[in-house]
């Protein structure tokens, strides 16, 4: 009898499908950490100014303290790249990143006063870096190279639903109990979260410590040289740059579209800025695994270039359009630029950075370029929307939008993997 015609061992069948359930679970554990992930860090954004407000903050102190949040996350996301890579077991980094939100959340708690606030502030910053490359670690480990467009896919769906029910939670707990109360949930909800990684453990960091870590060719363990190489790299350089300059077209349109409602419809704008928030998260929740299929299938750079193309349109349209209700559904092309984008951003780095021993460095590193994309577009398309008005700060920001779609089409290489790792999330 041949060895192919020897039929299936009980144990090794059994095995095979212990094993199968176990990263089925996984996939599960990642969908529910995505999704309270999100719960908490809505707790984290516009819930914290107005916490401040009632609290007596002014509006510049109140600048100031999101500031250095912002400032703090810029500095972390190298360092804190380094910390993951470090790390083998990246189910401990998460357990201590989402620990470090409830610390977090409980300070802004205690007292509203500029030491707490500042402390929970670079806390949560430096947790949020953390926290981030090690879900895309983790969701590496369990789908594998060839499958990993299609988790982050799901993880983006789960993450916009999570922000949307966030939101409306904690909308209601701010209206009908207090603003204070809105951090206790924040608090209560990292309790899931790391709940979630229990699945995880088991396949994720089994999956990354079977991985010997990358040497050199004589053998020796990668050095600070190589990380230098590996942040150097022409088409790493090239995607940061492009990422700096999405955010920087997109970050200040939201931004500015609610001062033009506020001042166009100021008793419904609570509603319409909602509605401009909320749309473009459901319209990311349908499409965000289509667009990781789309990668896998077609490719990284068309996906890229359906994102960018949005912002141009966007900035066109906004600086056209004034009824705020149109304002409303242009913004929903915005749900299209951010899967696109939100999807494309790890794949790509990993697709690049994935041997090279410094990933989440990598991921830092694009992080960092999306960071400054954000500062610069806020501060400088609010000075020209101050000096020349909305309109002309709209199509500057579409131009910036327009030179990304350059940029990508001319400079961006395809970086799908031509022989992706074949282990899927049922192989092991």
């Amino acid at each position: 009898m041949r060895d192919n015609d020897r039929p299936t061992s009980p144990l090794g069948t059994g095995r095979s499908e212990r094993r199968k359930r176990a990263v089925r679970r996984a996939g599960f554990g990642l969908d529910w950490l995505n999704l309270f992930v999100a719960n908490v860090q809505t707790g984290f954004g516009p819930f914290l100014a107005v916490y401040l407000t009632t609290a007596g903050w002014t509006q510049t102190s109140i600048g100031v303290a999101l500031s250095i949040g912002t400032i703090t996350a810029m500095a972390s996301q190298v360092p804190a790249g380094a910390v993951v890579d470090a790390v083998r077991r990246k189910t401990r980094v998460a357990v201590f990143s989402i620990l470090a939100f409830t610390a977090s959340a409980l300070l802004f708690t205690i007292q509203p006063i500029p030491l707490f606030v500042y402390l929970g502030q670079m806390l949560h910053a430096f947790s949020s870096c953390t926290l981030g490359p090690a879900i895309v670690a983790m969701s590496l480990a369990v789908a594998g190279q060839a499958a990993l467009g299609t988790r982050l896919g799901r993880n983006a769906r789960f993450a916009a639903i999570g922000t949307g029910v966030g939101a409306a939670l904690m909308g209601a707990c701010g209206y009908y109990i207090s603003e204070r109360a809105v951090f206790y949930l924040t608090a209560i909800l990292t309790f899931p979260a790391v709940a979630a990684l229990v699945p995880l453990a088991g396949v994720a960091d089994r999956r990354l410590r079977s991985v010997p870590p990358p040497r050199q060719d004589g053998g020796k363990k990668l050095r600070l040289a190589d990380m230098v190489r590996a942040l150097s790299n022409r088409r790493l350089l090239t995607f940061a740059a492009c990422a700096t300059l999405f955010t920087f077209a997109n970050a200040a349109m939201l931004p500015l579209a609610g001062g033009a409602i506020t001042k166009r419809a100021s008793e419904e704008a609570s509603l319409l800025i909602a509605a401009c928030i909320v749309i473009p998260q459901i319209v990311v929740a349908l499409i965000s695994p289509s667009v990781g299929r789309m990668a896998e299938v077609r490719g990284r750079k068309i996906v890229l270039l359906l994102g960018f193309s949005i912002l141009p349109i966007r900035g066109v349209l906004l600086a056209l359009i004034g009824d705020p209700a149109w304002v409303v559904l242009v913004q929903a092309l915005d749900g299209i630029a951010g899967a696109c984008f939100g999807v494309m951003m790890p794949l790509v780095t990993t697709d690049i950075a994935a041997r090279t021993g410094h990933l989440n460095r990598s991921l830092g590193f694009v992080g960092f370029s999306v960071g400054i994309g954000a500062t610069l577009s806020t501060t400088i398309a609010g000075f020209i929307a101050d000096t020349f008005g909305e309109g002309f700060a709209f199509f500057g920001l579409g131009a910036v939008g327009l030179l990304a779609v350059l940029l990508v089409l001319t400079a961006m290489e395809e970086t799908r993997p031509e022989d992706p790792d074949p282990g899927s999330a049922t192989d092991e």
